[in-house]
């Protein structure tokens, strides 16, 4: 990794690095997501069962599409008894968490005879995207199963991929049988995205698609978004450690690397305001690269956005991290509570050094899906919210529009909306 010493022109050339990793970049794709999505629009089940035999090598039809009863009952018998004890503590924590989240409707009544309020409602169908190839993540099962479970949601479908014989992986189907899932689809991919955006004959149309997925998911989801409501636009994953002299070196390096083994888009960047930490970073993380078993990924991943920034103070280092908005942030100083209070932009907060980022993956239970590549200026973590929506109510009775009935009608008269004016002016005739 780098050592740089911060300026203005480092910071906006880490910026611009990071900002390569976006999916949006990845244009040279997009004809091809389009032409998937428009033949699965068109062809429904031929053509996904066709992308499926193409990418997956499965013969999937209409009779074997969706994962059977059965096929949940020889998955538990695959997965480890203790694996899925820890499955449920986690998915407790996760419940236990956004539950907290839960908003109500509400009304406001008022003596004059008007009444105003808010009514929530749940999503009815909601599609989970799984991916299901070199990795596999039964954490992110439950972090886009559950919120969805605690809004109420009464429809969850997940679509993921399958091996050649059909076989959709066990700790997959045990973590979504865990959270609440109705019905699973062997299926994966672009063609997937346009499957619960469309509908087909076996796959049901969805309102909202979440889950994260590759660069083809990635960019069929955002052409279906009009379609379908998304949760976001995943890009790779990044950490930010804001660390002062107090930090165990040995801590940081490892929860750096932690996120540079996801892959070789990763971003890993810590900013710290002691030459001293960042030369004993450095020499750590040479250190556990001689024992990781994924260390060619993360050499990569360090080599291409890894960055070892020496700030002059602590407020620069905020600053830093303030404008980076990092996916994970760890705040690993003498005092991480107060420096908390300074961040404005961060997907997920860490605070000290005992509450390292994969905590935040498997089991604290806030949720893992968190906005990237800078956009955690303005989106917000996975949550509840993203499950519901909300509808306005309105009640006037005669007497409580009389008094303002004039109000209205010249407001609109100023817009030349007539037929917006005459709408108050009839109730009033005579």
């Amino acid at each position: 990794m780098r050592i740089i010493e911060v300026n203005e022109n480092a910071v906006e050339g880490i910026l611009e690095d990071l900002l390569k990793r976006s999916p949006n970049q990845y244009t040279e794709y997009e004809n091809t997501v389009k032409e998937i999505l428009e033949n699965v629009r068109s062809k429904k089940d031929e053509a996904v069962f066709s992308y499926t035999k193409q990418f997956d090598k499965a013969d999937i039809t209409s009779a074997n599409v969706e994962v059977t009863e059965e096929e949940i009952k020889e998955a538990y018998a695959e997965v480890d008894e203790s694996l899925i004890v820890i499955i449920r503590k986690a998915l407790e924590n996760i419940r236990v968490f956004h539950e907290k989240q839960r908003q109500n409707s509400w009304f406001d009544a008022q003596p004059n005879g008007t009444m105003l309020g808010q009514k929530v409602t749940p999503l009815n169908k909601v599609g989970v995207y799984v991916p299901g190839g070199k990795a596999v993540y039964p954490s992110s099962v439950l972090m886009n199963i559950v919120p969805a479970k605690v809004a109420g949601v009464p429809n969850i479908f997940m679509c993921t991929p399958c091996n050649a014989e059909g076989k959709v992986c066990a700790t997959t189907l045990v973590a979504a049988k865990e959270a609440g899932v109705d019905r699973v689809f062997k299926c994966g991919g672009a063609q997937a995205i346009g499957a619960m955006a469309y509908g087909t004959e076996s796959i049901p149309k969805v309102d909202k698609i979440v889950g994260p997925g590759n660069i083809f998911v990635a960019l069929a989801k955002k052409a279906v978004y009009g379609h379908v409501s998304i949760d976001s636009i995943a890009g790779p994953s990044e950490i930010l450690v804001i660390a002062d002299e107090t930090a165990n070196p040995h801590y940081v390096a490892a929860d750096l690397l932690s996120q540079a083994e996801h892959d070789e888009l990763a971003s890993a960047i810590l900013v710290t305001t002691s030459m001293d930490i960042a030369k004993k970073v450095e020499e750590e993380i040479e250190g556990y690269l001689k024992e990781l078993s994924r260390a060619d990924i993360i050499r990569k991943s360090l080599d291409n956005y890894g960055y070892l920034l020496v700030a002059k103070n602590l407020q620069e280092a905020i600053d830093i991290a303030n404008e980076i908005a990092s996916e994970h942030l760890e705040i690993v100083t003498k005092d991480p509570f107060y420096v908390m209070t300074k961040i404005q932009n961060a997907g997920a907060i860490f605070l000290g050094e005992y509450s390292s980022e994969p905590l935040g993956d498997y089991f604290a239970g806030p949720n893992h899906v968190l906005p990237t590549n800078g956009t955690a200026k303005f989106f917000s973590p996975l949550s509840v919210d993203d499950f519901i929506k909300k509808s306005s109510v309105i009640y006037y009775s005669r007497e409580a529009l009389k008094p303002i009935s004039q109000d209205i009608i010249k407001f609109a008269e100023s817009e030349q909306l007539t037929a917006h004016a005459n709408s108050i002016k009839v109730r009033f005739e005579g």
